[in-house]
C-alpha cells in the first residue's frame, strides 16, 4: 500500500494522534513508512507545512527537514516538473469536470486563466498528479490519497475539493484515522 498525504491530514497526525503516543510507536511507523516510500509526502506539502499552524508538523515530525533524512531517502517527492499520464484529456478535464461552473461564469478569461494557474501549481494538484501517475505506473498496488477535506462545501472556490476530483479520476481518498486503522500491529487502547 502506498498513499499520498496532504497537510491537513499530517496536522491531524500531530495534534489529535500523537500527543497520546507516548511509547512513540505511531510517530515511528509513519517515520519507516515516509522513509520508504509507503507513504509520500510532496514538496508542496512540506512547503504548507512551513506555515500552518506555525510549523507544528516540521516540529514535531522533525525528521521531514533534517537534510540527512531527507537526502538519504530521497524526500521530499519533487513535483516541479509532474505532468499528468493523459496530459490533454486531464487538461480538458480541469476545464469542464473540476472546475465550479457557477464560480466560473463569475470570472472572465483571464482571471479564469490566472486562478487556474494557481490551482495546477498548487499542492492540492500536485497530490492529484502524484496519485495518478502511482496510478498509472503499477494500477495493481493498493494507494490512497490521504486528506481531511470533504466533497462538500467548496467555499466559493472556482475549483472542486480533492475528494470531489478524485472521485472523478478514481482515485480513492481516505482520512488520516482511516489510514492509521489500515496499518496492521496498531492498537489504540483508552485506560
Amino acid at each position: 500500500m502506498r498513499v499520498v498525504i496532504d497537510t491537513s491530514s499530517l496536522l491531524s497526525l500531530v495534534r489529535y494522534y500523537l500527543p497520546f503516543d507516548k511509547h512513540k510507536v505511531l510517530f515511528e511507523i509513519f517515520k519507516t513508512k515516509i522513509a520508504n516510500g509507503e507513504i509520500l509526502v510532496i514538496d508542496k506539502i512540506i512547503d504548507e507545512c512551513e506555515y500552518t499552524s506555525k510549523g507544528i508538523v516540521l516540529e514535531i515530525l522533525s525528521f521531514l527537514s533534517e537534510k540527512t533524512f531527507n537526502k538519504t531517502h530521497k524526500l521530499p517527492l519533487n513535483t516541479e516538473f509532474i505532468l499528468p499520464p493523459a496530459p490533454a484529456k486531464f487538461y480538458r478535464m480541469v476545464d469542464n469536470n473540476f472546475v465550479v461552473a457557477v464560480q466560473r461564469k463569475r470570472l472572465n478569461d483571464t482571471q479564469y486563466d490566472s486562478l487556474k494557474n494557481d490551482f495546477m501549481n498548487s499542492a492540492d494538484m500536485k497530490m492529484i498528479l502524484t496519485s495518478l501517475n502511482l496510478k498509472s505506473e503499477n494500477p495493481a498496488e493498493e494507494f490512497y490519497l490521504v486528506t481531511e477535506e470533504t466533497e462538500t462545501s467548496n467555499d466559493n472556490k472556482v475549483f472542486k475539493k480533492i475528494p470531489a476530483i478524485c472521485s472523478q479520476l478514481d482515485i480513492p481518498t481516505i482520512n488520516i484515522q482511516q489510514l492509521i486503522e489500515k496499518f496492521e500491529g496498531i492498537k489504540f487502547e483508552i485506560k
